[in-house]
């Protein structure tokens, strides 16, 4: 097979990306190694195959393969089973013990934690082994790796209400790419920050980012049934948008580990509050607009040259489609009547050439970061309108409405139509027991009671 005919996935084009840098001598194996995740000795060893047999040498040749050492489905479910019921509450480490001499079922820690970990069982005594951290040096090149996080603070003055502002800082330069402030810290506003650094900058190879739930769910957390439906845990919406963007999610165990972005919110809390005060900026609105223009001042400032010339930014596909990626996904099964339901609208479905109805079909609804919905079906949009609104509704809307009719009253009822009523309401009754009520009294019999019964 050429290396003409070869097609990467997102994967495989970014370590086909970082070795080309490592064998120009931009990047040397150690950073690479950080960058992909891996040893440094297998970059090494990527790197001889690369340079020997080109794009090929990335496809690994177990693709598609059940391991031969793979754990059966059997004993995934015993050992599960077993911890959430006869040895519930035992830590992992007890727990192998105990499946190796009780129950037959020889396997090692890791194995046991990794399994028990999948299905959402975590260790009731985590021990986690002390590290030396030392200061790290920079990515040699802009777009290797950008840190993002958000900063909540008063940014408008102590008499404004709390913002949030999300952005990112290239490792390598220093230089904020995009940022924003939002009301508070959520996945919309990460979505908007990484759809502009993709649309000026590129597709960076990874993303440095805490442990919130935005990036990644708690392993805390109990599975949901769709989690339980395919054995693990499903990406968060931002998660999901790295994976298909092909950036690798790098996560932070403390706010040390990702000091750049947060010696970067230092300093715009000095510098930034106090040039919103001057521009007047009182909203959130004018805010964002003022921070787009402070931006480019800031980075000639703060910014420094990377190590290596050039950029590790990707230029997206030329098919690529950013309301595909940067969207929220919501999958929802179309009712016999052609309609879906999503967050109170309901639309509804047209046939299309290819299929008539899409009566009981699971589609995909997309919604995008301008609020407007789109569904998917296997990658096909489906044209969609406003469904008419069904009978609940329209009874609902007949009685709320201004100016609805009352009720009709018969003509050989001669009763006058009673009069508004204009008095105030009644206050309400004091639903307090009195001091003589049958609650009150006690139930105790007392000595002289006994005796003269």
């Amino acid at each position: 097979m050429g290396e003409d005919t070869i097609r990467l996935g997102a994967e495989q084009e970014r370590r086909r990306q970082v070795l080309e840098l490592v064998l120009t001598d931009a990047l040397s194996s150690s950073r690479a190694a950080e960058v992909l995740g891996i040893s440094a000795r297998q970059v090494k060893r990527l790197k001889a195959a690369y340079r020997r047999d080109g794009a090929a040498a990335l496809m690994h040749g177990n693709t598609g393969r059940t391991p031969w050492h793979a754990v059966p489905a059997a004993v995934r479910t015993r050992v599960v089973e077993l911890a959430r019921g006869k040895y519930a509450g035992f830590n992992h480490q007890h727990l192998t013990e105990q499946l190796a001499e009780v129950e037959g079922l020889v396997l090692d820690r890791s194995t046991v934690r990794r399994l028990l970990l999948e299905a959402g069982l975590v260790s009731p005594r985590p021990r986690r082994a002390p590290k030396h951290r030392s200061r790290r040096e920079r990515m040699p090149q802009a777009g290797l790796l950008l840190q993002a996080d958000g900063s909540r603070h008063r940014w408008l003055g102590p008499e404004r209400p709390y913002l949030t502002l999300i952005g990112a800082i290239d490792d390598a330069t220093g230089e904020v790419p995009w940022a924003l402030f939002r009301e508070q810290e959520d996945g919309q506003g990460y979505l908007l920050v990484l759809r502009e650094v993709v649309r000026t900058r590129g597709i960076p190879v990874a993303l440095y980012v805490d442990c919130h739930g935005i990036f990644k769910k708690s392993t805390r957390e109990p599975l949901t049934i769709d989690e339980e439906l395919v054995g693990g845990r499903l990406p968060t919406q931002v998660g999901r948008a790295l994976a298909e963007l092909g950036i690798r999610p790098i996560f932070a165990l403390s706010p040390q580990a990702k000091g750049r972005v947060e010696r970067l919110w230092g300093t715009l809390q000095d510098r930034l509050v106090a040039e919103l005060r001057l521009a007047g900026a009182t909203t959130l609105e004018a805010a964002n607009r003022f921070l787009a223009e402070f931006l480019p001042t800031f980075n000639a400032r703060f910014g420094v040259p990377p190590a290596q010339p050039g950029s590790a930014y990707r230029r997206p596909p030329d098919d690529f489609e950013p309301d595909r990626v940067f969207c929220f996904k919501y999958e929802r099964l179309v009712q016999p009547d052609n309609t879906i339901h999503f967050a109170g609208r309901q639309l509804q479905l047209q046939a299309s050439p290819e299929r008539a109805s899409w009566t009981r079909a699971r589609v995909e609804v997309h919604e995008r970061l301008d609020g407007s919905l789109a569904v998917v079906y296997r990658g096909v949009f489906i044209v969609t309108t406003p469904a008419p609104p069904d009978a609940p509704t329209l009874r609902a809307r007949a009685t709320t409405r201004p100016g609805a009719a009352r009720p009709h009253v018969p003509a050989e009822s001669h009763a006058p139509a009673p009069s508004p009523d204009t008095s105030p309401p009644p206050p309400p009754r004091s639903r307090t027991p009195g001091p003589h009520h049958p609650w009150r009294r006690s139930t105790r019999v007392t000595k002289s009671q006994h005796t003269s019964e």
